[in-house]
């Protein structure tokens, strides 16, 4: 540079002034920048006008994904779905990007299972490989699905492909995202989980229905939350073949926490509300109030911390449940397993502490009213369990109150573990350090010979306020 140009020969006058023009130009340019992100993110762009077709039979994996990433490119917006039927494989939403299928219109799940793409394997409780998906969005902001329409991943017809339980995709997953939006859509027909969050800060989920039942294959969860924080579910209407709303945590770093759930309605083949049963990272402030329970052939209420962990200060409130085995499950247990690639087993079992369940009113009950195991040297901690009403079926003959429950430390967990015939009909509670019953009232449709309820190394109780009544013999 010549020296006549250079910085130094530039007065010092000169350069103030330059400063100072540069310093009022720059809010301008960051302002102008923004507004091109807003304008950008506000854009609604219909499909069919770049080559999608909603014909049911043309398969439009590549045009929408290209919709998708020009529409990211160009700052966000939202891409429309008209009516019609848009048959698809695995599509990415990217970071500003919110899919609205509106109503009368279908994202359709392809039936080829080499259609999908799984961007984040693991490995299932169960010991199974998971991760495809139909609509997945990965380490992406202000993403979302909405809209009145359907998103339907076909699955009764992609189960008879070769290896199903390996391939069969998701419907949708959100992993490592932020700020999530999922509103009033109908999600049917999961291969897989059918609403995944892994990892994901922020998100609500408002007004969806998913209807995941009977579709012949395992593992077909409602929502499932896995590893993530600052959640509002509310207003949702769920049937699934699995867990109904489930919160898991198979990140040991990542414990699931800050999670609220209200208004809900829940039928499961399985169980409706459950925490666990991957629980390697633990659960933390945890709400779930004000839910229907109906038809559901496992536990209404599941809270299972088995793999190290620690699970506390979870409430769940103003319940009534109409047909199910057991109300309510707790265990805490020393399975310790991990999920994730890298993640060491804890060596010892974690805690299940400052559980509140009030307010619950359950009838149809098939088996037990509350069944709660800690295990020998590790008992359950500060349990609350207050206004609960609960009409048991009866029945039991004098031999079953003489059964001894084996404590099964290492087990899978779930509302059978111990055998199906308990030897108390409403109480059974194990390994529990920190007692408080309020306003716990029993009844025993028909006449029951065992007791009302059995406590095994149950310590530090408050005066049991409950009371139980069983049947009388004709």
């Amino acid at each position: 540079m010549d020296s006549e140009t250079s910085p130094s020969a530039i007065s010092p006058q000169i350069m103030s002034l330059l400063r100072r023009t540069i310093g009022k130009l720059l809010p301008a340019i960051g302002f102008l920048f923004s507004a091109q992100l807003v304008m950008g993110a506000n854009q609604v762009l219909d499909v069919t006008k770049a080559g999608v077709v909603g014909d049911g039979t043309t398969l439009n994996t590549a045009n929408i994904q290209k919709v998708i990433d020009e529409c990211a490119a160009a700052g966000g917006g939202i891409i429309s779905f008209p009516a019609g039927r848009y048959l698809t494989g695995t599509i990415q939403i990217k970071s500003n990007v919110t899919l609205r299928i509106e109503e009368q219109a279908t994202l359709l799940g392809s039936t080829n299972a080499a259609d999908y793409r799984n961007l984040d394997p693991f490995i299932d409780g169960s010991g199974h490989p998971l991760g495809h998906a139909l609509v997945v969005a990965v380490d992406a902001e202000n993403v979302g699905i909405e809209g009145k329409g359907t998103v339907d991943g076909q699955s009764p017809k992609l189960k008879a492909t070769e290896n199903p339980y390996v391939t069969r995709p998701f419907l949708v997953r959100w992993v490592r995202c932020a700020n999530v939006t999922v509103r009033d859509i109908h999600l049917i027909n999961p291969g897989a989980w059918t609403l995944n969050f892994f990892q994901t800060k922020g998100a609500v989920i408002e007004g969806v229905t998913i209807r995941s039942r009977d579709l012949g294959m395992q593992n077909n969860d409602g929502i499932n939350v896995d590893s993530s924080e600052n959640l509002r579910v509310s207003n949702c209407d769920v049937i699934s073949g699995d867990d109904a709303l489930v919160i898991k945590s198979t990140s040991a770093a990542k414990p699931s926490r800050d999670i609220q759930a209200v208004n809900c309605k829940l039928s499961s083949r399985t169980n409706a509300i459950k925490l666990g049963t991957e629980s390697i990272g633990g659960f933390s402030n945890i709400t779930i109030s004000n839910c229907t329970i109906t038809n559901t052939k496992m536990a209404g209420i599941a809270l299972y911390e088995v793999d190290g962990a620690d699970l506390s200060n979870v409430t769940i409130s103003d319940i009534t449940m109409d047909g199910v085995v057991v109300p309510v499950s707790i265990r805490l247990g020393s399975r310790l397993k991990t999920f994730r690639e890298g993640d060491q087993a804890r060596p010892t079992p974690g805690k299940l502490s400052d559980v509140t369940i009030k307010n619950v009113t359950a009838k149809n009950i098939e088996m037990i009213g509350l069944l709660i195991n800690g295990i020998p040297g590790h008992p359950i901690e500060s349990l609350n369990l207050e206004n609960i009403r609960l009409e048991l079926p009866g029945g039991g003959i004098a031999e079953d109150a003489k059964i001894v429950l084996p404590e099964k430390e290492a087990a899978y967990p779930e509302f059978d573990m111990f055998g199906k015939t308990m030897p108390a009909y409403g109480m059974y509670l194990r390994h529990i350090n920190g007692l408080k019953l309020k306003d716990v009232h029993l009844t025993s449709l028909r006449p029951d010979a065992r007791p009302a309820t059995v406590f095994m190394d149950v310590n530090n109780m408050t005066q049991a306020d409950f009371t139980s009544e069983s049947a009388k013999s004709p």
